[in-house]
C-alpha cells in the first residue's frame, strides 16, 4: 500500500451535515482497501475563484494508504458525488527528516 493525500471540498451547503459527507468519504476509502492515517478538518474558506457557482467551501484533507487499484476508483466515485466540489488526490512524498546541528 501506497501513501496518499486526499484533499476534499464538500459544497458549502452541506456544512450542517459535515460529518455525514466526511463517514461518507471514509467508508470510501475503507470499502476500496484503504486506511485512514490522518484527517484534519481546515473549515469553511474563501476559494479564490468560484468552482460550481460557490465562493466558499469545506475543506477537509486527510492522509491515507491505499492500494494500487483503490484511487482510480476512489476518484471516479468522488466526481459523481454531489456534496464534492473538488478533490485533489496526489502520492505523498516522503518527508525528509531535518536532523538538528550541534555547534
Amino acid at each position: 500500500m501506497k501513501d496518499y493525500e486526499l484533499t476534499v471540498l464538500v459544497h458549502p451547503d452541506f456544512e450542517s451535515d459535515l460529518e455525514k459527507v466526511l463517514d461518507k468519504v471514509r467508508s470510501l476509502i475503507t470499502a476500496n482497501g484503504g486506511e485512514i492515517a490522518k484527517e484534519d478538518n481546515w473549515g469553511k474558506k474563501k476559494l479564490a475563484y468560484a468552482i460550481k457557482g460557490q465562493d466558499f467551501a469545506i475543506y477537509a484533507a486527510m492522509d491515507v494508504k491505499l492500494p494500487a487499484a483503490a484511487p482510480l476508483k476512489i476518484s471516479n466515485t468522488l466526481n459523481i458525488t454531489d456534496e464534492v466540489l473538488r478533490y485533489l488526490l496526489v502520492k505523498a512524498e516522503a518527508r525528509p527528516v531535518v536532523e538538528s546541528e550541534e555547534k
